[in-house]
C-alpha cells in the first residue's frame, strides 16, 4: 500500500435447512448413509418442487392481482405507543414480533438499532415494532418496556409499537403435520400485517427480526446502495446472511408481496416465497450485499432453532485472483500499468478524468466459477479519488481478437466508489466467468485511483 499512497501523496499535492420438515414422510426413502448436508439438499428441493407446484396453480391468480392495489381485508391494528403513523420516510424498519417460551431480544434488537444510527439517520427512518400475540399481559408488558427505555424516540414520531391481528385466517389451510407449520403460518400472518402497515409510510421497507445486531451506520450503507441501484431493476437488497432478515423491499412492491405470501398454504417457509417473489418480478438471481450488516443475535428454543436455521457469513478467505490479463481504454498517469489494479500488493492503477464508456477488462486465462467479487476504488483513509458512477460485470464466451468476453452479466453497480458482491447463478445458467469488467457509467472530471480488483473463485463441481 505504501506504494500507491506515495502516488496518491504526489496527487493530492497537486490536486450479502430450508423447509426442513415440510415434507418430513417425502424425505422418509433418503438411505441412512446419505449425510446431513446432502439430506438438507434433498429435503430443500422437495420444498421448492412444492412451491413450483403451488406457483402453477396461482400464478394466474397473481398477475390479476399485480393489477390492483391490494390492500389487506380485515386486519385490525391497535396504536399502543407512538404517534399516529403518517408522514413520508425514506425507510421504515419494521420489526414483528410474538412472545417465545424463551428469553426475548425484541429490547437488545432496538438498542442495536437506535445505537447504530446517528441523528441524521433517524431523521429518515421510520420504525414500527408490530406484536401479534393476543396474551394483554405480555401486550402490556412489552409496550411498558418498550416505552421506559426508548419514549424519546416514540415522542419523536421514529418509533411506534402496533398490535396487528386478521380478523379472519386469510392464508390458505391444508391438513398438514409438518412441525414447523404452525411457526411458518404465524411468521406469514405477521409478515403480512407488517407489510401492509407500512406500504404507504416510506419509500423503502426494511424487514429485519426480533433478534438482530445492526452494524453502525447500517442506514448510512442502505442509503448508498438503494441510490446506487436506483437505476437499475431489483426486487430484494439482502443485507445479511439471514433468510428472512435484513431485507430491503420497494415499499411498491409490498401489496403484491402480501397477495402471493396469502396464495400459498401456511406451512411453507416464508424465506422459500420470498425468493419465489423476486424470481416472478424478474431478479433471477439473489443480490446480496457484503459484509453484512444485520446479524442473528442470541437463540431461542432447540424447536424454533430448527425451523428457522440460522447462517453464518461464510469464510470465503482471502481472495485468489486467477492469473489474468488487464486491458483497459482509460488514459493512465504516475507510471502505473492496469495490471497494477489486480494485482494483489501495494500497487494501484491511476486513471485521468474517465468518460461513460470507459472500462478496465479483466480476461482471466482460463474460464473460473466466480463466487465473489471486489472492487475498490478511492483512497481508503481520505474517500477521495474514487469512481463516482460504474458497474461490474462478468463475461462468459472468451474471444481472442481483441482479448474480450462475448456476453456479460451484470453483478452490480459501484456504492461509494466500492463493490464487494456474493456471485449466484441461475440455475441453467453457464457457472464459468472469462472477464470482469469495471465499466464507467458517467464521465468524471477529476482522476481515480483504482486500487484493487479481488476475485474468489471455487473449483467447479464434477
Amino acid at each position: 500500500m505504501q506504494s500507491c499512497l506515495w502516488r496518491y501523496n504526489r496527487v493530492m499535492a497537486s490536486l450479502v435447512i430450508l423447509g426442513f420438515f415440510i415434507q418430513e414422510n417425502q424425505a422418509a426413502g433418503v438411505e441412512n448413509n446419505t449425510s446431513l448436508n446432502e439430506k438438507k439438499k434433498i429435503l430443500q428441493q422437495i420444498a421448492q418442487e412444492q412451491i413450483s407446484f403451488e406457483m402453477k396453480n396461482h400464478l394466474k391468480y397473481f398477475t390479476k392481482m399485480q393489477k390492483n392495489s391490494y390492500v389487506l381485508p380485515n386486519a385490525n391494528y391497535t396504536l399502543l405507543a407512538g404517534t399516529s403513523l403518517q408522514g413520508k420516510w425514506l425507510l421504515a424498519v419494521g420489526i414483528p414480533s410474538v412472545q417465545r417460551t424463551r428469553e426475548s431480544y425484541l429490547l437488545d434488537t432496538l438498542k442495536s438499532l437506535f445505537q447504530a444510527s446517528t441523528e441524521l439517520d433517524l431523521e429518515y427512518m421510520l420504525v414500527i415494532v408490530l406484536l401479534s400475540d393476543t396474551d394483554p399481559k405480555w401486550l402490556d408488558q412489552t409496550v411498558a418496556n418498550i416505552s421506559g427505555l426508548f419514549m424519546p424516540h416514540i415522542e419523536s414520531g421514529r418509533l411506534a409499537v402496533v398490535h396487528g391481528l386478521f380478523g379472519s385466517s386469510l392464508a390458505k389451510s391444508r391438513n398438514h403435520n409438518s412441525p414447523c407449520g404452525a411457526l411458518y403460518s404465524r411468521q406469514k400472518t405477521s409478515f403480512a400485517l407488517l407489510m401492509n402497515l407500512a406500504s404507504n409510510l416510506s419509500d423503502y421497507f426494511l424487514l429485519l427480526g426480533d433478534n438482530v445486531r445492526s452494524a453502525p451506520r447500517f442506514m448510512s450503507d442502505i442509503y448508498w446502495a438503494v441510490s446506487a441501484w436506483e437505476q437499475l431493476p431489483w426486487v430484494i437488497l439482502d443485507f445479511s446472511n439471514m433468510k428472512d432478515s435484513g431485507k430491503v423491499f420497494h415499499t411498491r412492491d409490498l401489496p403484491r408481496l402480501i397477495s402471493f405470501l396469502l396464495l400459498f398454504p401456511k406451512d411453507i417457509p416464508t424465506h422459500l416465497l420470498l425468493s419465489e417473489f423476486s424470481l416472478l418480478l424478474s431478479q433471477s438471481v439473489p443480490i446480496h450485499l457484503s459484509p453484512s450488516i444485520f446479524y442473528h443475535m442470541g437463540s431461542y428454543s432447540e424447536f424454533e432453532n430448527t425451523c428457522f436455521p440460522v447462517e453464518q457469513d461464510k469464510d470465503l478467505g482471502e481472495p485468489d485472483n486467477p492469473v489474468a490479463t488487464v486491458f483497459t481504454d482509460m488514459i493512465s498517469f504516475w507510471n502505473t500499468v492496469p495490471q497494477y489494479a489486480y494485482i494483489l500488493n501495494d500497487d494501484c492503477f491511476w486513471v485521468m478524468d474517465p468518460l461513460q464508456g470507459n472500462y478496465l477488462l479483466v480476461v482471466m486465462d482460463k474460464p473460473q466459477k466466480v463466487t465473489r467479487v471486489a472492487v475498490l476504488t478511492g483512497s481508503e483513509y481520505s474517500k477521495l479519488n474514487y469512481l463516482r458512477q460504474g458497474q461490474v460485470l462478468l463475461g462468459y464466451n472468451p474471444m481472442e481478437h481483441p482479448k474480450r468476453c462475448a456476453h456479460y452479466t451484470l453483478v452490480g453497480p459501484l456504492v461509494r466508489g466500492q463493490l464487494d458482491q456474493m456471485i449466484f447463478y441461475e440455475e441453467d445458467s453457464v457457472k464459468e466467468s472469462s472477464c470482469i469488467k469495471l465499466l464507467v457509467t458517467a464521465s468524471q472530471d477529476s482522476s481515480v485511483m483504482i486500487l484493487h480488483i479481488k476475485v474468489w473463485t471455487e473449483e467447479e463441481e464434477e
